[in-house]
């Protein structure tokens, strides 16, 4: 026996992953589209912001509803898209959406006054609505198991994509043809992701009950008075009847939305989903994410361009530092997920360093500070953002079943697109404040918040833009850490029950 020798172990080596079926590959691309247009839209609409506002003689509020009001609805219509896509195909809402988009975004290319400007963003919100349900139903439906975790991974290495090269290109456009050509193009790229639908499978639901139409006029209703008493605090004073009267009327309509879901045979929000505490801490991780980066992705090109004097390509450029990690920072967050590393500890991982890039940006902000000493907090910023793309839908989604996917992806849509918009409605309505408490002059304020610090005062007012963006990005910072720990604990896993032991016998 001593002779006998035991072989050493091999790894076998791991198997080769099969490949994606020709209408999935299909369908995949399709919807990776529009994950990459509308994402480039908007942070590229950022850029424009300075130049719109010059052009459209706008600022403060109705500029800054250019951004604000195309994220309001698309928060307020994704969980009714998403719905509706169960019931009546989510091929034809993420299709219809792309319509509408492309609609609006057409209009904007015409728009001769900011107030047309903003009603046709407004309109491609809906749209975008239709599109982000739309598509990660579709992607739900169509991908399991790793293979969903991969995809979702490659949603949002995509998105991020558009993040990234949006304010570049719409920069390139900006300084080279003007405003308007920005959104022709993105019409144009619209009319293309509408033109691919036709290519692609449709999916529902196996029962198509009634349309829940309480449910999705009451929630309509009242998450947009919400949205829009909270856009309306910085320009009419947060006590004013302007803000409370939408704001209380939104909260009553939303009671009224949970007891009409209730009662409700069929309802559009399954109230069970709010009851999971998992499936909600990846809710609350989305939520925690936008509030660490939304304000700095939307609102500082337009410090740069302001304070710094920057133009809108050598902005883009800069900002591209804090977009160029989400290439590939997805994919290696879904590696790890598939090699074994729990999710909740990549997702308290991109909080903390939401938080620390906030921080750092803090320390090194002041008017004319240089792209060198930007890099490390806006790398870091990127790195957190691209660690949670993707890999925040692929968890909550694999936690509901086949029939319910658009429910889901609505409700995870709707949740990170109304964080979205609160953060660019607080955020901005704190920077205009913040200015307001330092130069004493509202319409002042407003214009150095929009980026027109032009003329004697320059350096003074630079100096107190740099002062507000220090303010709110402290909140940021101490926010991003709170909700790290908060969501660590609702991310346990549950706890096996005890069995009661077994009484010894005499």
């Amino acid at each position: 026996m001593d002779s006998i020798r035991t072989a050493p172990r091999t790894t076998p080596p791991p198997a080769p992953r099969p490949p994606l079926p020709r209408r999935a590959r299909a369908t995949l691309l399709i919807v990776l589209l529009g994950y990459l247009t509308l994402p480039m839209s908007m942070s590229g609409t950022t850029i424009a912001l300075p130049e719109i506002g010059r052009d459209l003689d706008a600022s403060g509020a109705s500029l800054q509803w250019v951004v604000t009001g195309y994220f309001l609805t698309a928060s307020v219509f994704m969980m009714v898209a998403g719905s509706l896509g169960d019931l009546f195909g989510r091929r034809k809402v993420y299709a219809g959406g792309a319509a509408l988009y492309t609609a609006g975004t057409l209009v904007a290319f015409t728009a001769q006054s900011v107030l047309v400007l903003d009603a046709a963003r407004t309109l491609s919100g809906v749209g975008a609505a239709g599109v982000m349900a739309g598509g990660g139903a579709i992607l739900a439906t169509a991908f399991e198991g790793p293979a969903r975790t991969r995809v979702f991974a490659t949603v949002g290495t995509v998105a991020g994509i558009g993040i990234a090269v949006g304010p570049t290109v719409s920069g390139s456009l900006v300084g080279a043809f003007g405003w308007r050509t920005t959104f022709l193009v993105f019409g144009v790229a619209g009319l293309v992701v509408i033109s691919a639908t036709f290519l692609m499978a449709e999916s529902r639901a196996t029962t198509r009950p009634r349309v829940d139409t309480a449910g999705a006029v009451t929630f309509v209703a009242a998450l947009g008075m919400v949205m829009f008493a909270l856009t309306q605090g910085g320009q009419a004073g947060w006590t004013g009847p302007r803000v409370l009267v939408p704001l209380l009327g939104g909260a009553a309509l939303l009671a009224l939305f949970v007891r009409v879901e209730r009662r409700a045979a069929h309802p559009m929000l399954d109230l069970a989903l709010l009851r999971d505490r998992r499936f909600m801490g990846w809710i609350v991780g989305a939520t925690s994410v936008a509030v660490g980066s939304s304000g700095v992705m939307i609102f500082f090109p337009t410090y740069l361009q302001g304070a710094n004097g920057l133009s809108a390509g050598d902005a883009g450029l800069v900002m591209l530092m804090m977009t160029a990690p989400v290439f590939v920072v997805p994919q290696i967050g879904a590696r790890l997920v598939n090699r074994g590393v729990p999710p909740r500890h990549l997702i308290v991982t991109a909080l903390l360093l939401s938080a620390a890039g906030n921080a750092l940006l803090v320390l090194v902000l002041r008017p004319g500070v240089g792209a060198a000493a930007l890099a490390a907090p806006l790398i870091v910023l990127g790195v957190a953002g691209g660690l949670a793309l993707g890999m925040v839908d692929a968890q909550a989604m694999s936690m509901v079943d086949q029939e319910n996917v658009g429910m889901a992806s609505g409700l995870l849509h709707t949740i990170r697109a109304g964080s979205n918009s609160l953060m660019l409605a607080v955020f901005g309505a704190a920077l205009i404040a913040l200015v307001r408490t330092r130069v004493g002059d509202a319409a002042l304020a407003a214009d150095v918040a929009a980026g027109k610090l032009s003329g004697p005062r320059h350096a003074d007012l630079a100096a107190q833009f740099a002062y507000a963006w220090q303010s709110a990005l402290t909140l940021v910072a101490l926010t991003t850490a709170v909700a790290a720990v908060l969501i660590h604990r609702m991310l346990r896993p549950p706890t096996a029950p005890v069995a009661p032991p077994v009484p010894e016998r005499a």
